[in-house]
């Protein structure tokens, strides 16, 4: 028998619901992996725009009641995963930024039970009531990552987006999907709900106008927009009021901090009346 073996090609797939299918029309595009030679990533269509909204959907439920205890545990396992494969991202992105958007992760999961006492609030009235003020999450969020960097812009834009109970649809760096492809797998292997955080790879000028339309999104993070189309999307979302976040700043990733977290909750606002 040969010694000589033909060794086993990585297929990169779609990660959508938790699991991990082939984009429904067939399509691929061609992408340079870390050893050079040219690899095939899944090419997502409107369908499967709509399958990542629906799946997205169904799971905002569950991970929008969990307590934001346990969302900062979940958060902070996939950490712990990430930085167990670090070699494997190192070969990707480079170890540098493997370990930023380790760190970055680590620090929004400690938002997880925080932010809503940092925010929240007991406001004072004229009257006989309690009155408080407390965030809750607006529900399906489409995140078009930035194409660079790939895997700490990824991490930059869909943490602070399901640390406070969002669930996700992203549309991963168009030029660099290999390692946002990996971190699929971190996900799919840790506690995090499948349907909570959905991956399409492909052409964000295909994806993005059907997320801006479809009415079961909540809200439109264009990050990663190209910025000579972000008021295309933005006109696009507004026909069914969808919230929409632009950064401020070109430099990326900026400071990590409150901003994009508020960016995808809304404030609601409780009266009681005193002694009931």
């Amino acid at each position: 028998m040969s010694d000589e073996r033909v060794s086993v090609r990585k297929t990169y797939k779609l990660y959508v619901g938790g699991a991990f299918p082939r984009s429904e029309s067939g399509r691929s595009y061609p992408v340079a992996a870390p050893s050079g030679e040219v690899v095939h990533a899944a090419q997502a269509s409107r369908k499967d725009v709509r399958d990542a909204v629906v799946a997205a959907r169904s799971a905002f439920g569950k991970w929008s009641g969990a307590t934001a205890y346990n969302r900062g545990q979940i958060l902070y396992r996939i950490a712990e995963m990430l930085e167990g494969r670090r070699g494997q991202f190192a070969d990707y992105v480079g170890a540098d930024e493997v370990d930023a958007a380790i760190d970055l992760w680590v620090h929004y999961a400690g938002w997880a039970d925080k932010y809503a006492q940092v925010v929240g609030s007991t406001n004072p009235v004229a009257g006989p009531y309690f009155n408080f003020s407390f965030p809750e999450p607006v529900g399906v969020v489409a995140v078009l990552a930035p194409s660079e960097p790939s895997l700490l812009g990824l991490v930059a834009t869909v943490a602070p987006v399901i640390v406070t109970g969002n669930t996700a649809v992203v549309v991963a760096s168009e030029s660099a999907p290999l390692a946002a492809i990996s971190f699929a797998e971190v996900l799919a292997t840790s506690d995090l709900p499948g349907g909570v955080v959905n991956l399409l790879t492909g052409f964000s000028a295909e994806l993005a106008p059907w997320l801006a339309s479809h009415r079961d999104v909540n809200a439109l993070d264009l990050t990663g927009a190209v910025p000579g189309v972000r008021a295309d999307l933005a006109a696009t979302a507004a026909d069914n009021v969808k919230r929409v976040y632009v950064p401020k700043s070109a430099a990326f990733p900026a400071a990590p901090g409150l901003s994009r977290i508020n960016a995808f909750v809304e404030t609601k606002t409780v009266w009681h009346p005193i002694g009931v």
